[in-house]
């Protein structure tokens, strides 16, 4: 992804973890991955969101992990649109994020309801 894009997700997330908060270790992660040499057009400001390094691995490696992340929306499947809402942990709310960089809160999603 290029510098413009991974600033304003920076910008977007406030620099922190969805996970955790952290704001030192962290990275940006694709929802929905790219696969390997895949395309570009994954790199959507609503496809991307910070993550600390420990979480983007565990979530890469670690299928219970994935399913995990699944559930707050950190992780989508190849077929999942961008729509899924995200879990932020430190607010303890449901976000909306927008192909433009925007961010809405939202109510839970209505199966975890």
């Amino acid at each position: 992804m290029n510098k413009a894009t991974r600033d304003k997700v920076l910008a977007r997330d406030g620099g922190s973890c969805y996970h955790c908060g952290e704001t030192e270790a962290i990275s940006i992660q694709h929802r929905q991955n790219r696969g390997m040499g895949g395309s570009k057009l994954q790199d959507r400001l609503d496809n991307l969101i910070v993550l600390c390094s420990a979480m983007n691995l565990a979530i890469e490696s670690d299928a219970t992990q994935a399913d995990s992340a699944r559930e707050h929306g950190w992780k989508l499947h190849s077929w999942d649109d961008y729509s899924a809402p995200v879990f932020r942990a430190e607010t303890l709310k449901w976000y909306q994020l927008g192909i433009k960089g925007e961010i809405t809160q939202v109510d839970a999603p209505s199966w975890l309801i």
